[in-house]
């Protein structure tokens, strides 16, 4: 079991930056990759950002220049750097965690973005 919690989350004014952690924990040997998702209302839950276990990154095209992805390995974390804030960044940012067939998500942590 890998267990994810997320952070940074909160209100932010269009422009504006956030920086997003998720921490693992739990069996995290061998995660091949992490990524992140969002989930706005009454949209699919879709990748905007992806890292892997060589630290090849890939990003969703309405995010690419904005979002950055990047790990620290000594503190099993996952960060987001997310800048240029738009109203259309709002959504549930969560962490997920891919090891062998298993998928692991964190509980979310709330982004809104206002105009």
């Amino acid at each position: 079991q890998v267990q994810l919690v997320e952070s940074g989350g909160g209100l932010v004014q269009a422009g504006g930056s956030l920086r997003l952690s998720c921490a693992a924990s739990g069996n995290i040997f061998s995660i091949n990759a992490m990524g992140w998702y969002r989930q706005a209302p009454g949209k699919q839950r879709e990748l905007v950002a992806a890292i892997t276990s060589v630290d090849s990154t890939n990003y969703a095209d309405s995010v690419k220049g904005r979002f950055t992805i990047s790990r620290d390995n000594a503190k099993n974390t996952v960060y987001l750097q997310i800048n240029s804030l738009k109203p259309e960044d709002t959504a549930v940012y969560y962490c997920s965690a891919h090891q062998f067939i298993h998928t692991y998500w964190g509980q979310g942590t709330q982004v809104t973005v206002s105009s």
